[in-house]
């Protein structure tokens, strides 16, 4: 596959790690694969929790030329000096984050694997739309987002699209070359080596 061709990857925290720890694992990460952007996707709804966890990553993504938005915290972005914000409710809240963070800052939104919702997004004003999951989960209502509706956007859409959810190997080599950007993250934490174990999975990209 071509460089340029070549999907860029969006890694996704765990939804929650050790402060003592995960930086150094993160770091080892963006310094093995090339990444575009650290989405901060924590579980916790404590302030002090996610201004810690926020400025520790924000330090390691940046002086590694990585962007960084966080999950739906629209209020944080600016306290932490972000690149923008990943919004989780489709498109209902893309035009005020627009409104709010200004025209330079990244919104993103998470679109499930409804055709209408992503174009909604667009239209307010998203820098990117993600569908998924792409394989089997048992998050949200656990109906996937199909190849189709890469391909028709893919085709169709300017505003650039992040495959995410239950990535393999395989599913990485089929949606390649439909979609702009990999959202990757609980596949490759839970291993020793996730730098290694994303390799692995961005291996059918070339």
């Amino acid at each position: 596959m071509a460089d340029e061709d070549r999907p860029q990857i969006t890694l996704i925290t765990p939804p929650s790690f050790d402060l003592d720890v995960f930086p150094a694992r993160l770091a080892a990460v963006l310094d093995t694969v090339d990444v575009a952007c650290l989405r901060i996707a924590l579980a916790s709804r404590e302030e002090d929790n996610l201004l810690r966890a926020g400025d520790v990553l924000r330090e390691v993504a940046h002086a590694r030329d990585v962007a960084v938005v966080i999950e739906s915290h629209l209020l944080l972005v600016e306290r932490l000096g972000l690149d923008g914000v990943h919004l989780t409710d489709g498109a209902r809240s893309v035009r005020k984050a627009r409104k709010d963070l200004g025209p330079d800052a990244i919104v993103g939104a998470y679109c499930g694997n409804t055709r209408h919702e992503g174009i909604t997004a667009g239209e307010g004003g998203a820098d990117y739309v993600a569908f998924g999951p792409l394989g089997p989960t048992p998050l949200g209502t656990g109906t996937p987002a199909e190849f189709e509706l890469f391909e028709w956007w893919s085709e169709m859409i300017e505003v650039p699209v992040i495959a995410e959810g239950a990535l393999t190997v395989a599913l990485v080599e089929r949606f390649g070359p439909v979609t702009d950007f990999f959202g990757i993250g609980p596949e490759i934490w839970g291993a020793d080596d996730p730098a290694a174990a994303l390799k692995t999975l961005l291996a059918p990209l070339g």
